[in-house]
């Protein structure tokens, strides 16, 4: 399957949304894959800096419990892609929102959100790079797409530093950077081959 940008028009924003800030929580951390997670799982969670959140990210996922290295990489980058575009989609509702209380002008909020929009933009483009290339089993740039979506998180969340604005987007900032850590990380599994 083939991801581009065209293709996300077919999803519903708000389900997207939804999976997104509700998928680090369909495990619960007493469940029996979050205290004795498979030896894959543990040998990538180890490597990541929180090793709670992989688990139970990775585990909010059906396939996980059987999967080999090649079903959690694709496990890994769809739980990151889908972070990324229910972030943009929420990005570009809140812009809707404020464009259709009629503010013509672009006050510094909206700038700061149009900045996370395109970085956001860019990091689904890289991880549906990472899908396809997942797809026609070239595992090379795994690692670097991986690494660019988690900067451009970065990036939006820097963003709001030194202004008065708070960020809307810091837990799908930190989720996205916390996602892309473990799609890098499996990433390395593939570069044995």
């Amino acid at each position: 399957m083939a991801y581009s940008l065209p293709s996300l028009r077919r999803y519903n924003p708000l389900l997207l949304l939804l999976f997104c800030c509700c998928s680090s929580t369909l495990v619960s951390p007493t469940s029996s894959y979050a205290k004795n997670p498979t030896k894959l799982v543990e040998s990538v969670c180890k490597n990541t800096t929180t090793y709670a959140f992989c688990v139970d990210s990775l585990y909010s996922d059906p396939r996980t419990p059987t999967a080999d290295a090649y079903v959690l990489a694709f496990v890994s980058f769809d739980l990151a892609y889908a972070n990324a575009t229910s972030a943009e989609a929420y990005v570009r509702a809140l812009l809707g929102r404020r464009h259709r209380r009629g503010s013509s002008r672009r006050d510094e909020y909206s700038r700061l959100l149009e900045r996370c929009d395109r970085l956001y933009g860019e990091a689904v483009s890289a991880l549906a790079l990472a899908l396809n290339d997942l797809d026609s089993e070239t595992y090379s740039e795994l690692a670097s797409y991986a690494a660019d979506s988690a900067r451009k998180a970065g990036d939006c969340q820097a963003a709001f530093r030194g202004t008065a604005f708070h960020s809307p987007l810091t837990r799908m900032n930190r989720d996205l950077r916390g996602l892309a850590g473990i799609c890098i990380i499996v990433s390395h599994l593939f570069t044995a081959l």
